[in-house]
């Protein structure tokens, strides 16, 4: 076995040379502007480290028991059979092993025991960088002269990268800040200020709010980037340590993100949605045509023309202006509501993950 385990770590060693090395040598065309590379397309990572980003064998499933005659799914997810086991990978980090510290290591093993209880995957809160990288989700590059956004599938999230410093995150979030910067023909992002709700994978990998992330894409090919993540949280982990993947382009000539609202597939209260709280409602039916229109430098027309003739007796209107915010570091705070009704959402469902109503 240890000498399996030897080997295995090897060839993990090898094959991140590879990609590494890859990158170096390719040339990528330039993006807008004409002097980066260009990163804009749809990519997906192709691995298992969202079930576990270290080297692992394949298991019953994410959650474990003590059986008779060895480790058994836990009693809720006995009823998923071979559909809830965990693939096996050979890891994404550099080394095989991540470098927890003894209490945090202890953690993840509490984690890994609760997995259904604890993943924040399994509530839908938003990921956290770098897990959404390789969510079994395609993510979009969104790359212009002066502004790069990356929107991800899972939960419709949308990231901002600022391409100039913008001080201290406000407030800690889920997705963090990210301000990022070129080094040659890599993109290297700084990201700060995340919570320490997120976790790495499936398998309680886990960090403080102490975490920065430092990624890079690196383009190694037409349709491949190299994707690096290194992480510094003194506070977990004994130093800092690097998981590297490439990342492949979409190739579907229709290629897109579609709508994954994975709060809906949790929470029964949020199927039906409303227009406002005095409970004006509409059927799924419903066409909405939205029209912007600037009224001036500093303000837009935005009007709502609503047809639903399950419900109205004819088509009908709203219409308001919408204000430009003037605070000179005016932005996007975090406001992912879902962690504030957690118990309305998640209780009963807690209590019996497979015998919900």
């Amino acid at each position: 076995m240890a000498t399996a385990i030897r080997s295995l770590a090897a060839l993990i060693a090898l094959g991140l040379a590879a990609l590494a090395s890859a990158a170096d040598e390719y040339v990528a065309p330039r993006g807008p502007g004409g002097e980066h590379p260009d990163l804009n397309g749809i990519w997906q990572a192709l691995n298992t480290a969202n079930y576990d980003i270290e080297r692992h064998m394949a298991r019953h499933a994410m959650q474990l028991r003590e059986g008779p005659h060895g480790p058994l799914p836990a009693v809720d997810l006995l009823k998923l059979g071979a559909v809830g086991a965990v693939p096996p990978g050979l890891g994404v980090v550099e080394g095989g092993s991540l470098p927890y510290k003894p209490e945090a290591l202890e953690k993840k093993r509490e984690n890994a025991a609760n997995w259904l209880e604890r993943d924040p995957e399994v509530k839908c809160y938003l990921p956290g960088v770098p897990r959404a990288t390789y969510l079994p989700h395609p993510l979009r590059i969104q790359q212009g002269e002066d502004a790069i956004m990356i929107m991800y599938q899972y939960a419709n999230a949308v990231r901002e990268i600022y391409m100039e410093e913008v001080g201290e995150a406000p407030v800690d979030s889920w997705m963090g800040q990210s301000v990022g910067r070129w080094e040659g023909d890599t993109l290297v992002v700084e990201v700060t200020g995340q919570n320490d709700q997120t976790w790495f994978d499936r398998a309680g990998n886990h960090h403080s709010a102490q975490m920065t992330v430092t990624e890079r894409y690196t383009p190694m090919g037409p349709d491949h980037l190299l994707y690096e993540a290194t992480i510094d949280d003194p506070e977990t982990f004994t130093r800092p340590w690097t998981m590297r993947m490439p990342l492949y382009r979409r190739m579907e000539p229709d290629a897109r993100l579609l709508d994954f609202r994975c709060v809906e597939f949790v929470e029964e209260l949020m199927i039906q949605t409303w227009f406002d709280r005095a409970g004006n409602h509409h059927s799924a039916q419903m066409t909405v045509t939205e029209r912007y229109t600037p009224m001036g430098p500093d303000h837009l027309l935005y009007e709502a023309t609503i047809d639903d003739p399950e419900t109205f007796t004819r088509p009908w209107t709203m219409r308001m202006p919408l204000y430009r915010r003037m605070e000179p570091d005016a932005r996007l705070l975090d406001f992912r509501c879902v962690e504030f009704v957690e118990e309305l959402m998640y209780g009963e469902w807690r209590r019996h993950p497979l015998e919900r109503p």
